[in-house]
């Protein structure tokens, strides 16, 4: 990696939390997770040392730097075998909608806490029956004097049992037309009529996921999140960090399987040669390494652009980014499983579990078929057929 990639002080930045991620590795993930515990230790020293948000402005607590240096973080976590994937929607999606569109209040009393780790806050978009299709969102919020009233569901939340609030994508009804427009509301977990029911999962992860149900939750009026006529703007604010957030999350779990996959290569023998000097074996673990380089390369991109400002190049770019890497991690945990044959089913080596939680950042935030549909229509200018 050169510095015309990536500064010094971002080599420095991800050797840094390289150190960190290394001192806690799998084996802290895993029993973590076995004790059905959140990944704690981790995220309050990772606050404590800045990293959480490295991306908030400095007034508020933050580093003042921007989302490339949080995908950085995340990222070496990842590839230390302890990725935080609440990193993605505390700071990455909360902590910058705050940020550009909150009020001062709003400002201080969240983004130093997020900073620090001492607060967390969930994302809530998703909904059981609009899927990718965010204007078909149906939690509602009406006005009652002052105040707001939210009713609703969400599914997929994740970690809402760690959360202190949860920034709740809603709709409110415009006046002038009657047609109901997108807003961001913070609610409070503890909040009377917010209730949250955990979702079995398959995949075995730190983060739970969860299923929202608002009823008739009462809001002040500060809860509104920026302007009412704005929320889309606002909402997509937060959305492009989130795919190069999940880019980042991806490269850096395609990264720690390859890893485990070139050091067995290196070692195990057959034949009186390692199997990693058979073309059959190095061959397909050099194509997932190239594929994992041109994804950061892409999310490098598109964090660079929206850093910059440029909010539609970083859409295009964050999209890309969000579905090479998950193409490019799925690649590198399967052939990271199939280079350790029977080995890389058995706990000792811990490869397994990833084929699962690989295939995640192919599905979320977006599908790649969605990806596929933005690329096919806003780069291409081909006509949709929805």
């Amino acid at each position: 990696m050169t510095t015309l990639i990536e500064s010094e002080e971002h080599q420095a930045l991800r050797e840094a939390v390289a150190a960190l991620g290394k001192r806690y590795g799998r084996d802290y993930l895993t029993r973590t997770v076995a004790a059905g515990k959140p990944l704690t230790e981790l995220w309050s020293e990772a606050g404590k040392l800045g990293y959480l948000g490295v991306n908030l402005p400095e007034e508020y607590g933050g580093g003042g730097s921007g989302i490339a240096e949080l995908s950085i973080v995340l990222e070496e976590l990842g590839a230390a075998g302890s990725p935080l994937l609440m990193l993605v929607v505390s700071p990455a999606i909360c902590g910058t909608v705050i940020s550009r569109f909150g009020t001062e209040e709003q400002k201080r009393a969240w983004l130093p806490a997020i900073a620090d780790g001492t607060r967390l806050m969930a994302f809530g978009i998703t909904e059981p029956d609009a899927g990718s299709n965010s204007h078909r969102i149906t939690t509602t919020a009406r006005r009652d004097g002052a105040d707001w009233i939210l009713t609703g569901r969400k599914v997929f939340i994740s970690g809402v049992d760690m959360a202190d609030a949860v920034l709740i994508v809603g709709r409110t009804e415009d006046a002038r037309t009657g047609r109901l427009k997108p807003c961001l509301f913070i609610v409070p977990t503890d909040a009377e009529g917010f209730h949250k029911n955990p979702i079995d999962m398959e995949l075995n992860a730190a983060e739970k996921q969860f299923e929202l149900v608002l009823d008739d939750v009462r809001l002040p009026a500060d809860a509104l999140v920026g302007d009412e006529d704005a929320g889309l703007l606002q909402l997509f604010a937060g959305l492009n960090p989130e795919r190069i957030m999940t880019a980042a999350f991806a490269i850096g779990m395609g990264r720690y399987a390859l890893s485990k996959a070139i050091e067995y290569a290196r070692d195990r023998t057959v034949w009186k040669a390692p199997i990693g000097a058979h073309q059959a074996i190095a061959h397909p673990l050099a194509q997932a390494h190239i594929d994992l380089e041109l994804a950061r390369l892409m999310m490098q991109k598109a964090a660079h652009l929206y850093d910059a400002g440029d909010d539609v190049g970083a859409g295009e770019a964050a999209n890309m980014a969000k579905y090479a890497a998950g193409e490019a991690c799925v690649k590198a945990v399967d052939q990271a499983v199939h280079t350790l044959g029977g080995n890389g089913l058995t706990r000792e080596f811990g490869l397994a579990s990833l084929i699962t939680a690989s295939r995640v950042a192919r599905i979320a935030p977006v599908s790649r078929e969605m990806i596929l549909n933005y690329v096919s229509h806003q780069t291409l200018g081909l006509p949709k057929s929805y």
